[in-house]
C-alpha cells in the first residue's frame, strides 16, 4: 500500500501544477451509439494474453461495458444471474457461496468452510476471502469474464470449476474522461432506494493517467421483522419483539419489530493510476476500497409471510475492505513480463440473532433448564451472535509470455498467496450466571478464536504450438503446487458449564492465554503437495469457424476442521473432458458458441451443520456432472439485437455418501443398514445419499434471453429493452433426510425491462426489475442442524419446521440519469 500511495501521488502531484498556459486536451464528447449490422469484437485476457474471444478455446462467457450498463448492474446478484454457468447460495450482501458447471456439494458458507471451488479476480489479482468473494460495486468496469470448467494450470487451487474476472477500465493517458450516474428507485412492499457513481480520468504530463472513481449507493428493504412472541417451554418464559408490548412477569421485550428492515448503504472508491515510462514499460497502482452496512436479515420465515420474519435480537453486518495492487508490464528480449501483486485487507463485523438454536433445542432437549444468573434463577436462554472476523491476503504473480504471433507460444510463471483469517465468534445470553461464561469473556456460553492461515505456491505454464499455422494448434500446461493450512486456537463452553469436555476450558494443552481467549485446546495442519496437468487441441476450420477438444484438472486444497477434534479433510480433484465451438455466421451478424463435457469429481469437500451448530467438513467421495452450455448473439437488423446464454446439466453421485470416513480421512462407500461408523461407533442405516443422487443447489437449466431496440426519435436515439432469465429447480441439500425437510428450491423465471432516451453526451433511462414481482427461493437454510431446528410436526406454530428462504429483490421501478464529459 506504501509503494502504491506513494506513486500515485508522486506522479499526480505535476498533474496540478502544471503552468496554466499549457495546452490542455480537449472535453470529449462520447460519439452516439453506433448501429451497425455486425457484432462487436470482444477481447479478454482469461490465458493471461489480451485476445479475440472467438480464438480462445475456451468455455468464456463476457458482460461488457455496454450490457452491464444497460442490464442494470451493480453488484454480484445482479451480474451473476446472467452467467448460466455459475449458481450460488447467497446469505445476504457480500456473503455467497459461487458454483460453476453444477460443482457444487452444498454447505452453509460457514466463515472457516472449505476454500471456494470458484476463483474470483479483480483484474489481475485474486479477491476471494476464506468466506467467499468481495461483492464488488459494478461501476466503470470493462466486463466480466466467467471462465468455465477447471483452471487449475494457469489459475491454480480455487479456480477448481473456473473463475470469474471482474476487470476495470484503465486510465487513459489519450485525453480527459469524465462521467456521472445518478437514480433513485422504488421496492414493491418496500423502501426507496437512491445512487450516486462518478469517475473521471485525467492525463499527466502526457505519458501518465490518474482515474478516480467513487460511488455510494443506498439499497431499500422489503423484509419485515414482524412483531411476534415466543415462549420457551423449560422455563415458560415469553419474549416479545413487538414495540407495544408490556413488561410483566416473564415476558421479555426487545422492541425490534420494524418493517423493510433489511436495508444496505455501500460507500468505496477506487484510484487507478498508469505510467508508460517507455515504449515497453508501465507501472500501474491501484487503491480501492468498499464498506457495506446492511441491516437486519435477508431471509424470510414462510411461518410469518413471503416477506417477514420474527427476530428477537438486533442484526446487523458492517463488511469493509480496502486493496492495494501493483501490476508492472514490460519486455525482456522477445518475452513479455507481468508481476501482479496485491495486498487485501477485510473486516467483518456482524451480529444475528440465534434464538431459533435456543428455542429447538430446548423444545426437544429441554436446553433452557442449563441456563441460569448468578442468583440461579433461570433466563431467557435465546441466543445471539456477535462476529469480528479479520482477513488478510496477499499474492505476487510473475509471468512470462513469449510473442503471440510466433509458430511456438510460451506463458510461465510463479505464484505465492498466503491469506490468513482471525475468527472470533461469541455465542451470548444476557445475564448468563459468571461461572457459566467464557472466562474473561461475559455472557458468552461458546466462544471461538482461531486463527487460520492458507498458503499456496506454484510454478506454470502452457506451451501452445502451431502443427499446422493458422489451422491446428495444440497446447499442453502444467501446475506444480504446495498448499500448507493450518488451523488453532480455542473453541468452546467454560469449564464450568462442561467441565468433562475434550475441548473449551476443560480440554486446554496450554496455561496459556490464547489471543484473549482462556487457552490453547488444538492446533492443526496439512501439507499437501502436486501437479495438474491440461491438453488442448484447437482447429481453426475457417478464419470464422473453430472447434476444440479439452481435458484439463483443477483442484481445492484440503483443511482442518473448526471443530478441531475432527479429522482433517483432503483436497478435492476435477478432471474435465470438454469438446467445444467458436463460430461466426451472416457477415460477422451471427455468433454461436458452445461445449460439451464430462467432469470427475473425485473425494470432493462436503460441509454440513453438525453438533452445537458447527460446521462439519468431510470427503464425501465421487460425482459426475455432464454438461452443455451454448451462447448465441445476433446482430438482427442496425436496430434489434438479440442475446442468449443457456446450460444443461447432469450432475449426480456416482458412489455412495455414507456420511463418514475411515480413519485415515478416506470417504466409505459401501454403508448397508447395520455399518458401524469407525469414527463414532455409531451402527448406521444405511447411505446418506445413494449412488445417483443428483447434486444440491444447481439447476438441471439455467438460460437467459436478452433483446434491445433502438430508433431515432428525432434528433435523440431512443431504447427499449427486455432481458428474461429462466432458473430450473434446484435440490437444498445431498443428503436425502435432510433435502426432505428443508423442500427444494423451486424454478423461476425473472423478467427485467427498460426505456430510455439520449441526445449527445446525456442520456436518461428507467427500468423495471422482476416486472411480475416474483418470489423465488435462492436459499434454504436453518440456524440448527437440520434434524432439529427443521423437524416437522413437533411445534404448532411451525408445522414443517423453521426454514428460512432467501428470495430475489420484489419488483423495483428505478429512473437513472447519465452524463458524460
Amino acid at each position: 500500500m506504501p509503494l502504491a500511495a506513494a506513486i500515485c501521488f508522486a506522479i499526480a502531484a505535476p498533474a496540478f501544477a502544471q503552468d496554466a498556459g499549457q495546452a490542455q486536451a480537449p472535453a470529449s464528447t462520447p460519439p452516439k451509439e453506433q448501429k451497425g449490422t455486425t457484432l462487436e469484437t470482444v477481447t479478454v485476457t482469461a490465458q493471461k494474453r489480451t485476445e479475440n474471444l472467438q480464438k480462445v478455446p475456451l468455455s468464456i462467457q463476457v458482460l461488457g461495458t455496454e450490457k452491464i450498463e444497460h442490464l442494470h448492474i451493480s453488484n454480484f446478484d445482479d451480474y451473476v444471474k446472467y452467467l448460466p454457468s455459475v449458481a450460488y447460495q447467497t446469505f445476504g450482501p457480500g456473503f455467497a457461496q459461487i458454483y460453476m458447471r453444477g460443482v457444487a456439494s452444498g454447505g452453509d458458507g460457514n466463515h472457516s468452510g472449505s476454500l471456494p471451488s470458484v476463483g474470483v479476480y479483480l483484474d489481475e489479482q485474486p479477491v476471494t476471502t476464506i468466506q467467499g468473494p468481495l461483492d464488488i460495486h459494478m461501476y466503470d468496469i470493462a466486463r466480466v469474464e466467467a471462465l468455465s470448467g477447471p483452471q487449475g494450470t494457469l489459475y491454480g487451487a480455487s479456480a477448481e470449476s473456473g473463475a470469474l474476472r471482474i476487470i476495470t477500465n484503465k486510465p487513459d493517458p489519450s485525453g480527459f474522461a469524465a462521467n456521472y450516474s445518478v437514480g433513485a428507485n422504488t421496492v414493491n412492499e418496500g423502501g426507496i432506494g437512491y445512487s450516486a457513481d462518478g469517475m473521471v480520468n485525467i492525463p499527466v504530463a502526457g505519458n501518465s493517467a490518474i482515474r478516480l472513481v467513487g460511488w455510494h449507493d443506498h439499497a431499500a428493504g422489503y423484509i419485515d421483522n414482524v412483531p411476534g412472541t415466543r415462549t420457551f417451554p423449560t422455563s415458560g418464559i415469553t419474549v416479545s419483539n413487538a414495540k407495544d408490548c408490556t413488561p410483566a412477569p416473564l415476558l421479555e421485550c426487545s422492541y425490534l419489530a420494524k418493517k423493510n428492515y433489511n436495508d444496505v448503504d455501500t460507500t468505496g472508491a477506487r484510484a487507478a493510476l498508469k505510467v508508460n515510462l517507455d515504449d515497453n514499460w508501465s507501472i500501474s497502482p491501484t487503491i480501492m476500497g468498499q464498506r457495506s452496512t446492511a441491516n437486519g436479515n435477508f431471509a424470510n420465515d414462510p411461518a410469518v409471510g413471503e416477506l417477514g420474519i420474527t427476530h428477537f435480537y438486533p442484526e446487523r453486518t458492517d463488511d469493509h475492505w480496502w486493496q492495494a495492487a501493483l501490476t508492472v508490464e514490460g519486455k525482456i528480449g522477445i518475452f513479455d513480463v507481468t508481476y501482479a501483486g496485491a495486498y487485501l485487507k477485510r473486516l467483518t463485523e456482524e451480529q444475528n440473532d440465534y434464538s431459533d438454536y435456543s428455542f429447538w433445542y430446548d423444545t426437544l432437549f429441554g436446553y433452557g433448564a442449563y441456563l441460569y444468573d448468578n442468583s440461579g434463577n433461570l433466563i431467557n436462554p435465546s441466543q445471539f451472535i456477535k462476529g469480528l472476523d479479520r482477513y488478510t491476503k496477499q499474492s505476487h504473480e510473475l509471468r512470462f509470455a513469449s510473442p503471440s504471433d510466433e509458430r511456438l507460444r510460451l506463458v510461465a510463471g510463479l505464484f505465492w498467496e498466503h491469506q490468513k483469517h482471525d475468527i472470533q465468534q461469541r455465542y451470548m445470553v444476557p445475564n448468563l450466571a459468571d461461572s457459566l461464561s467464557v472466562t474473561g469473556w461475559p455472557h458468552t456460553l461458546w466462544l471461538t478464536k482461531q486463527d487460520r492461515i492458507d498458503r499456496d505456491e506454484a510454478v506454470f505454464g502452457e506451451l501452445s504450438y502451431d502443427l499446422i499455422p493458422e489451422t491446428l494448434t495444440a497446447t499442453v500446461g502444467g501446475r506444480y503446487f504446495r498448499a500448507h493450512n493450518s488451523l488453532g486456537g480455542f473453541f468452546g463452553f467454560s469449564k464450568g458449564f462442561a467441565p468433562s469436555s475434550s475441548y473449551g476450558e476443560a480440554g486446554c494443552i496450554s496455561p496459556e492465554p490464547f489471543h484473549g481467549a482462556p487457552c490453547l485446546d488444538f492446533y492443526k495442519n496439512v501439507k499437501e503437495s502436486g501437479s495438474l496437468g491440461k491438453f488442448n487441441l484447437t482447429w481453426q476450420i475457417t478464419p470464422t469457424k473453430m472447434v476444440y477438444v479439452t481435458r484439463s484438472e483443477g483442484y481445492r486444497p484440503g483443511g482442518i476442521n473448526r471443530r478441531g477434534t475432527l479429522p482433517p479433510y483432503k483436497a478435492d480433484f476435477l478432471t474435465s473432458y470438454e469438446a467445444g465451438w467458436k463460430t461466426t455466421w451472416l457477415d460477422n451478424r451471427l455468433s454461436f458458441n458452445g461445449s460439451v463435457f464430462r467432469q470427475k469429481w473425485k473425494d470432493f469437500q462436503f460441509s454440513i451443520l453438525g453438533a452445537n451448530g458447527l460446521t462439519e467438513i468431510k470427503n464425501a467421495n465421487q460425482a459426475r456432472i455432464d454438461g452443455l452450455e451454448t451462447e448465441l448473439n445476433w446482430a438482427a437488423t442496425y436496430n434489434l439485437q438479440l442475446g442468449g446464454g443457456f446450460a444443461w446439466y447432469n450432475a449426480k453421485l456416482t458412489a455412495n455418501y455414507c456420511g463418514f470416513t475411515d480413519l485415515a480421512g478416506n470417504p466409505i462407500t459401501e454403508c448397508p443398514a447395520g455399518t458401524i461408523n469407525p469414527l463414532t461407533g455409531d451402527v448406521v442405516s444405511g447411505p446418506e445419499a445413494p449412488k445417483g443422487t443428483q447434486l444440491p443447489v444447481t439447476p438441471r437449466f439455467k438460460g437467459n434471453l436478452i433483446a434491445r431496440y433502438t430508433f431515432d426519435v428525432g434528433d435523440k436515439e431512443a431504447f427499449v429493452q427486455a432481458a428474461v432469465v429462466h432458473v430450473g429447480e434446484r435440490q437444498s441439500d445431498l443428503r436425502l433426510f435432510e433435502r426432505g425437510l428443508l423442500g427444494p428450491l423451486k424454478p423461476y423465471t425473472l423478467t427485467d425491462v427498460s426505456a430510455g432516451i439520449r441526445k449527445n453526451s446525456w442520456s436518461v433511462d428507467v427500468y423495471v426489475n422482476n416486472l411480475f414481482d416474483k418470489r423465488t427461493q435462492l436459499t434454504k437454510y436453518t440456524e440448527c442442524a437440520e434434524a432439529v431446528c427443521a423437524a416437522h410436526g413437533v411445534v404448532p406454530q411451525y408445522p414443517n419446521g423453521q426454514v428460512y428462504t432467501i428470495t430475489s429483490q420484489p419488483r423495483t421501478v428505478g429512473i437513472r440519469f447519465t452524463q458524460e464529459f
